[in-house]
């Protein structure tokens, strides 16, 4: 018997569950946390001149370079142990990358604080594959639409913690008041905090058997990458994940775009986090509903539906002269359709994986949509740094692979429902 279908009577709402979304929240929240502070130090703060024009990229690379090279060990490591136990030792080790982040934001030592973000990274490419597997084995198949729809809900309300926190944070860090005296312990002593409550959240999720626990390592990434992808082409899977990936392009686009309109309608640092914190409750808004109708079922025709009206909301981001207002309104319609988007994608990558190579599906489909994710970072330094392209225009970008998704989405989508 299968680990899903061995909690085939599971509720929604049990225990374990529970214990992850909470888990994920405070996770998520870090890395919020860290990451809004670095770009908005890099951008605009006192790292500004190191890194010079353009230079959020980089924070933006440490944070996907890791999922890219360790994911394929991460699926491994959450098929050969218990994914209760992997969330554990994950969690355990994001207390001391918190305790380094502290030290780098004292400091004022950007490389210190940059390497704290690749390690948080590196430990969070391995909580994907053992947090997405575990959903399937925590309930029933007959869940995992609404389960994915409330563990992203619960993401975007850490994303908006996070975020909302890191512009007070980087205002008490680096006050506009000549005459306000920096708080320099402020983000490490956040991100220590976070991390403990973190931990204490896993601790209540149920023992869960190994998928296969005989296991042998293969220490090449890149040929598990391989031999999963060759797996996946032979059914729908391989659609879903390029979907999947498709959408963390778009996002991590769209999210670099975002800390630039501090210029652009000279505004705060908070102003501009509450604009981060819109598409989180957006996103949370959007995958809730569409995890609440769906019902039962996997629902695919979501997909080209929150394509579609991503590429309405983006193309207007780009066309329309910026008003605050009205940023705030496309931002949140954006991030609406993309909850009816990737819920539906997240419930099919886990419903098609099979039981014992699920980590390792979930694993390869976290690397393929990390690789899009760096390309998204590359593709916006090059429009804004090369091509000069103003940031807000860069939505246009977005607007046609958007697009593109529709496209693609509709015409494979026979197939996926077929399935």
């Amino acid at each position: 018997m299968s680990a899903a279908s061995g909690q085939s009577n599971a509720r929604l709402w049990n225990v374990g569950y529970v214990s992850l979304l909470v888990a994920q929240f405070f996770g998520a929240a870090n890395d919020n946390i860290l990451k809004q502070c670095l770009i908005f130090m890099v951008t605009t703060g006192i790292w500004h001149e190191q890194l010079g024009e353009g230079g959020q990229v980089v924070p933006a690379l440490c944070l996907t370079i890791p999922f890219i090279v360790l994911s394929g060990y991460a699926g491994q490591v959450a098929d050969r142990y218990s994914k209760q136990q992997v969330t554990r030792w994950i969690k355990l080790v994001e207390i001391p990358i918190a305790a380094l982040a502290f030290v780098g934001f004292q400091q004022e030592n950007l490389w210190l604080t940059l390497g704290a973000l690749l390690l948080l990274s590196s430990q969070s490419a391995f909580f994907g594959p053992a947090k997405y597997g575990a959903i399937p084995e925590l309930m029933a198949e007959s869940h995992l639409s609404k389960a994915n729809g409330f563990i992203n809900m619960f993401t975007n309300l850490a994303i908006i913690a996070g975020s909302l926190l890191a512009g007070p944070i980087s205002d008490l860090y680096l006050p506009e008041d000549p005459n306000q005296t920096p708080l320099r312990w402020v983000p490490g002593a956040a991100m220590v905090t976070v991390a403990i409550l973190g931990y204490i959240a896993c601790l209540a999720i149920p023992r869960l058997p190994a998928a296969d626990p005989n296991l042998t390592y293969n220490y090449n990434p890149f040929a598990t990458y391989w031999s999963s992808l060759k797996e996946m082409a032979a059914s729908p899977l391989l659609t879903v994940a390029l979907a999947w990936a498709g959408f963390y392009m778009i996002g991590m686009m769209a999210l670099l775009i975002v800390p630039e309109y501090e210029r652009i309608l000279e505004i705060s640092y908070a102003e501009t986090s509450y604009l981060v914190g819109i598409l989180g409750i957006a996103i949370a808004v959007g995958s809730v509903s569409a995890g609440m109708l769906s019902g039962e079922h996997i629902r695919p025709w979501f997909i080209p539906f929150g394509a579609t009206g991503m590429t309405v909301c983006f193309g207007l981001l780009g066309l329309l002269a910026p008003e605050y207002k009205s940023v705030a309104a496309l931002i949140f319609f954006a991030g609406v359709f993309a909850g009816f988007y990737i819920v539906p994608l997240q419930a099919l990558m886990q419903a098609l994986s099979p039981d014992n190579e699920r980590g390792r599906f979930l694993g390869t489909a976290n690397a393929l949509s990390f690789c899009f994710t760096t390309g998204g970072s590359l593709l916006y330094w090059i429009v804004n740094n090369r091509f000069g392209m103003p940031p807000n225009r860069v939505h246009l970008v977005c607007a046609t692979l958007a697009l593109s998704g529709t496209v693609i989405g509709v015409l494979r989508l026979r197939r996926l429902t077929g399935r």
